[in-house]
């Protein structure tokens, strides 16, 4: 019986460091995802884009924010609903943003697809920092996606889906 019992766990050891050499192979063949733009140039654009909106986000510049959405805007944030009137979000960045939260990218995170006859979409992560909380308080990676449309080179900002 003692024997039965060594055997067997001969047996469970032996398969479970099988299954564990084995898992580890596997995961290290599955090759690593890496985005690369099939246009650069309009991946180039889009990046600016981002960086001007941006930086008029960050230091609130509203007039330029303004100038970059759409008249037609959907922005959908998991947390707040969606909105779809321009001013309603002007007056909301004004009044909850604006010298109280800044957006930092997360480098090396956008992607950019073409969409035929209207422009781009523009996919990435970035963070979010409440600057009325202590400095170096974490903040936490979330996902996003904008929708550009380019109408004879202007660039303009359709949808948004803000995930976190």
């Amino acid at each position: 019986m003692r024997k039965n019992r060594y055997s067997l766990f001969l047996v469970l050891i032996l398969t479970i460091t099988y299954s564990v050499c084995f898992a580890q192979a596997k995961a290290s063949k599955e090759p690593e995802y890496k985005y690369v733009p099939d246009n650069q140039e309009l991946y180039n654009t889009i990046v600016a884009m981002d960086s001007t909106f941006f930086y008029a986000y960050n230091t609130c510049d509203l007039n330029k924010q303004a100038a970059i959405y759409s008249d037609n805007i959907e922005f959908y944030h998991d947390k707040g609903g969606l909105m779809t009137v321009k001013q309603d979000l002007i007056e909301g960045t004004r009044n909850n943003i604006c010298g109280k939260v800044t957006r930092e990218l997360v480098k090396g995170s956008i992607e950019v697809y073409p969409v035929k006859d209207f422009g781009a979409i523009e996919m990435g992560l970035h963070k979010f920092h409440n600057n009325t909380e202590k400095e170096n308080t974490p903040s936490h990676p979330s996902k996003f996606i904008i929708f550009w449309k380019n109408n004879n080179n202007i660039w303009t900002i359709t949808k948004v889906v803000s995930l976190h």
